[in-house]
């Protein structure tokens, strides 16, 4: 009666999810970096490294806006190669001493052509993975995000106290050519592209984002919001705690918690629906920010890292699943770039705003503060998208 699973791990699906390592390793290798380049090579004040740093970020969201209408008539995998050759152009510019001004516009344009790569992979691999695995895919997709969420800072750290910044841009140059290496090999089934009637005509916001899956993608805003915190603020907050040795360990926890987790809970959205996952995220991510807010031993700090990570890290790879399913094979792309506008938006412009609200709370409130507004999102979720997908439970089981 069990018929035979369609098979995840192909040639495909594994060089795929290779490159997305790749480039989002020289991510956040060069976030944790660039910014203290920027003071030691330009003498650049902490305004100016800070827009160094967050600059990369608006280009990325650039990208995905700019390509998302565009990556179905351009080409999936095109799209993907030529933004791997222009990224690793950008990198090597790295090399090239014109000045601050000129390392911002690099800036810019890497974090672009980052978007433009990372928005086909995403979508290239949306397609490879078979409909009934389309939650154990993605979440296995996104472990490429996680590990070299948690070995891009640590080797950045590593490297910015031992090697030089030469170095430093030469292994991020390396990494980029093996992305690129790896993409040609990559075979993109062919899809019918949409008429390039009405669609293409004037100004519409549906050619820049996808309407089904804004929904979605509002839930994912909210949640990376509140989880930009923890990125931007958790090394200032351990050292107000004095926990400063437990802070180096956070995301290791963190990234462990996804890698254990993630099998069962893709496989659950697939066989279940994304509310099973989806609302027990919800309040384990909130309680782990309630934890964080108390946390006053190393245990219970990285306790509240193995949290977070259960909470938000599936949060993730869950929503981006419902984004791409809730949406026709051709306009996937345009998903793919909406799930993560929304996504990116609320990382990059999280730390601007919370950063005013801490000079009144403090971290230990604020992050209490933020437990209550994501546990309060998962009565969004519910209007947005959780009580539809039960209905069509409903009527699929009867």
């Amino acid at each position: 009666m069990n018929k035979t699973k369609p098979p995840l791990w192909t040639k495909d699906f594994i060089l795929t999810s290779s490159v997305n390592f790749f480039l989002v390793l020289i991510f956040y290798l060069l976030m944790v970096t660039i910014a203290v380049y920027a003071v030691d090579a330009y003498d650049a004040s902490t305004s100016e490294a800070g827009l160094v740093t967050g600059i990369f970020i608006i280009g990325v969201l650039a990208g995905r806006l700019l390509i998302g209408r565009f990556l179905d008539r351009i080409g999936r995998k095109r799209t993907m190669v030529v933004g791997l050759i222009l990224f690793t152009l950008t990198t090597f510019f790295y090399f090239l001493d014109f000045g601050l001004p000129f390392l911002m516009f690099n800036r810019f344009l890497h974090g672009m052509m980052l978007g433009f790569a990372a928005t086909a992979a995403g979508t290239i691999v949306a397609q490879i993975i078979p409909m009934s695995r389309k939650g154990e895919g993605i979440g296995y997709y996104s472990l490429s995000n996680t590990l070299a969420t948690a070995i891009g800072p640590f080797i950045g750290l590593y490297m910015n106290q031992n090697s030089s910044y030469e170095m430093i841009f030469a292994l991020c140059l390396a990494c980029g050519v093996a992305s690129l290496s790896i993409s040609l090999f990559v075979t993109v089934p062919t899809i019918e592209a949409p008429p390039a009637g009405e669609e293409m005509k004037g100004f519409k916001l549906a050619q820049y984002v996808e309407p089904k899956a804004v929904p979605i993608t509002l839930v994912i805003f909210i949640a990376a919001f509140c989880y930009a915190s923890v990125l931007s603020f958790i090394s200032f907050y351990a050292v107000e705690r004095d926990l400063v040795q437990a802070a180096s360990f956070f995301f290791i926890v963190y990234s462990i918690a996804i890698l254990i987790s993630r099998p069962f809970t893709g496989r659950l959205m697939d066989v279940k629906g994304a509310n099973y996952v989806m609302y027990p995220a919800f309040f384990i991510f909130a309680a782990g920010l309630l934890l964080l807010s108390t946390a006053e031993s190393t245990s219970m700090f990285l306790l509240a890292g193995f949290l977070i990570g259960l909470g938000f890290g599936n949060m993730q790879s869950t929503t981006q699943a419902v984004a791409i399913k809730m949406t026709p094979p051709h306009r996937m792309g345009l998903a793919t770039s909406t799930f993560f506008i929304f996504m990116d938006a609320g990382l990059g412009f999280g730390p601007y705003l919370l950063g005013f609200i801490i000079s009144f709370t403090g971290y230990s409130l604020l992050y209490a503060i933020l437990g209550g507004v994501v546990a309060a999102a998962s009565i969004l979720y519910y209007f947005l998208h959780g009580r539809k997908e039960r209905r069509d439970n409903r009527l699929a089981s009867a």
